[in-house]
Formats: structure tokens, sequence, C-alpha cells
């Protein structure tokens, strides 16, 4: 029955761990849980905190020995064995609850849990007869858990993924008990609680609204009894019973999203996101960072001033340069113009004495138009003379 129960939540938790690598493989932003509102079931492995198995490893021994004096030769001594009960408490327990998602990344669980341990040994008497002899821890604990998701500053993986951190106070309901070969004895199950847990949680893998947490953490579930464990096992101690429920565990949760936030616009296609600028945000707390990019655009600043200035200056020296270059032009135009008016008078006078000689060939020599005979001069010397 103990194998049995026990291969059960085992075959259970691998299904689950299968799942886990599946869903894996279909990766979603993992940021944050959008549910606001789902249930979960989350299976367990549990070493538990009984130090109180001693009692029974006692009772064990103690028939052994009894079985060993009973033994009346070497033959019926060697029929006598025993089985030792485990050193450790090892059981997987299974809870289920709901959660709640009251602001982004914090939220408030309520889970009820079931806790079962049985062990079991089996002695052999001088006759080869068998004896079995057992005990059993059950726990049904009702806890309250808050959990808080850890920033990516402080905690983060390169695939990215949602860190968290839990704390859990517990009660225990009616059926908390120990019951053995000898007897019962039923826990209390005081108002105030009985024992906290906290652990440490990863988001590692979601599949639209179903999502895979891993956890491991240590709780500590203290329970006691109006009875003695001399009640329930040979030679136990005459004090009110007290025992541990609690130890390390190592949890899967699986969650499963009643009412999810809806979905922003823009992050409808994520093939997107990537394409999208990404914005920096600056601390304005971090005066260096902010200083480096004041100075940065002070720098900036000043050289784009001087790059427009000579820039501009530039620009009016070739101006400057165009408009001597234009002057230099109308010059070189004035003095062609005042060439070609000199050429134009020239051609002018030419024509104005070719049409004067035509005319005068014209005309015939005659007496009246004729030149007149020059008489010859006579030398100054004879008139001298003859003046005397």
């Amino acid at each position: 029955m103990k194998s049995k129960s026990r291969n059960i939540v085992f075959s259970l938790v691998a299904v689950l761990l299968i799942a886990a690598t599946g869903f894996a493989a279909s990766e979603e932003k993992l940021d944050h849980d959008n549910s606001i509102l789902s249930v979960f079931l989350q299976p367990s492995i549990s070493f538990i905190s009984f130090e109180e198995r001693k009692y029974f490893q006692e009772a064990i021994d103690t028939l052994y020995y009894g079985f060993k004096e009973n033994a009346v030769n070497s033959a019926e001594s060697l029929n006598v064995a025993k089985q030792d009960f485990q050193k450790v408490n090892f059981c997987f327990p299974i809870t289920a609850g709901i959660q709640w998602q009251f602001t982004e990344d914090h939220f408030l669980s309520a889970g009820i849990g079931f806790i079962y341990d049985n062990e079991s040994v089996v002695l052999t008497d001088r006759k080869s007869n068998t004896h079995s002899y057992e005990y059993t821890l059950q726990g049904i604990p009702f806890y309250l858990e808050y959990r808080f998701a850890l920033p990516k500053n402080f905690i983060t993986l390169s695939t990215g993924g949602l860190f968290s951190l839990a704390v859990r106070w517990y009660w225990v309901l009616p059926g908390t008990e120990i019951y053995t070969t000898w007897g019962k004895l039923d826990a209390e199950t005081p108002l105030l609680g009985t024992g906290f847990g906290v652990s440490v949680g990863y988001l590692f893998a979601t599949w639209k609204s179903f999502k895979l947490y891993g956890d491991i953490g240590f709780n500590s579930i203290s329970v006691k009894s109006n009875k003695k464990f001399s009640d329930i096992v040979p030679n136990g101690p005459d004090e009110k019973a007290k025992w541990n429920l609690g130890g390390l565990q190592l949890q899967i949760r699986g969650s499963f999203g009643l009412w999810d936030k809806p979905k922003p616009k823009d992050d409808d296609d994520d093939d997107d996101d990537e394409n999208k600028p990404k914005v920096r945000i600056i601390d304005d707390t971090k005066k260096d960072s902010t200083n480096v990019i004041a100075d940065s655009a002070k720098v900036d600043s000043t050289n784009a001033n001087t790059t427009v200035t000579d820039s501009l200056k530039a620009v009016q020296d070739s101006a400057k340069v165009a408009a001597d270059t234009a002057k230099a032009i109308v010059d070189s135009a004035n003095v062609v113009t005042g060439t070609a008016k000199v050429a134009t008078d020239t051609a002018n006078a030419t024509l104005d004495s070719a049409k004067t000689a035509p005319k005068a060939a014209k005309e015939p020599a005659t007496p009246e138009n004729a030149p007149a005979k020059s008489s010859p001069t006579a030398p100054a010397e004879e008139i001298k003379t003859k003046g005397d």
C-alpha cells in the first residue's frame, strides 16, 4: 500500500516535468504572470523533520531482542530477524488552492494540502512467524500565502523569467494525526496557526493560461496532542506528544488562469516587438549619468553652433566672389560696347567719303571750274632790285 501510493504520486510528478519540458519549447514572454484569478495543483517532495521516529525504532529493537531471548536454541535464534525504520521520513505531499493577483506581481493564495507518510517494518520470531509494525504520519494543513515577484534587477536568467519569493502561515485541520500498530493520537487545531513556510520559485514554463512554477523551500508545521507517545508506542515518553510535519520541500505548481489580464494591443504580435525602438529609462537619482548626458548635450550644441557659423561665413564669401565676378563681366561688356561704337563711327566716316568721291569724278573740266594756272613766282632778289 505504501509503495503503491508513492508510485502514483511519483508518476504524477514525472508527468508534470515532461509537460513542463514540452511547454518550455513554445516560450512566451515570462516577464509577468498575467492571471488575475487562477487555481493551482502543487505536488511536492518533502523530507519531514520527524525526530520522534526514534521512539518507534527503539520499540522495534526491544521486540527483536525479546524474540532473541525466547529462542531455545541456536536454530531458533537464527530465525529471528528484523527490519529497521528509515532514518529519513520521505513523502509526496500534494496541495490545491486558489490564487489572486491583487496588483502586478503580488499574489495572495489559499491552499489545502494532504501529507501522508507510512513507515512499516517486519519482524520474524524464533518460529519464523512474521509480525508487521508500522506508524503513519498524516496531516491536513491549510495555509495562506503571499507571493511577490523579484525585480529583474535583483535576479534574472539569460532567457528571462519570473523569480518569486513566497511566505506562508499554516493551520492544521482535523485529520492531522499519528496512528500506529499500538494506537492513535490526534493533533490539536489551534486558531492562531501552527507554523510557517518560505520558498523561492521560478516561472519556467507557460502555455496560454497554463503556467508551471518550480519552488524550493522550507516549512515548519509544529503540532501537538493531548495524548502521550506512550499511548501509541511501547516505552514511549509520558509527556504530551509533539511532532513536526514540515521540512525541506521541492515542489512544482501548475496553475490555470480563470481570469487573465487583457493583452495590450501593441503586444498582439510579438514578432514586431523586436523591430520596435527600445525605450531607455534613465534613473534621475543617478547624478553621474545625468551629468554625463548634460555635458554631452552641451558639447553637441557647441559643435552645432560652430558648424552653422562656419557654413554661413562660407556662403557669404561665395556670394561676395560671385558679385565681384558679375561686376567684372559688366565692365568687360562696357569695353566691348565702346569698341563697337568706335568701329561704327569709323565705318560711317568711310561711307561718307565713298559717297563724295564718285560725284566729283562725274563733273567735266571747264574753264570756269578749271584750276587757275599759277604764275611763276619771281625770285625774291629780282623783285627787290626793280623796286629800288
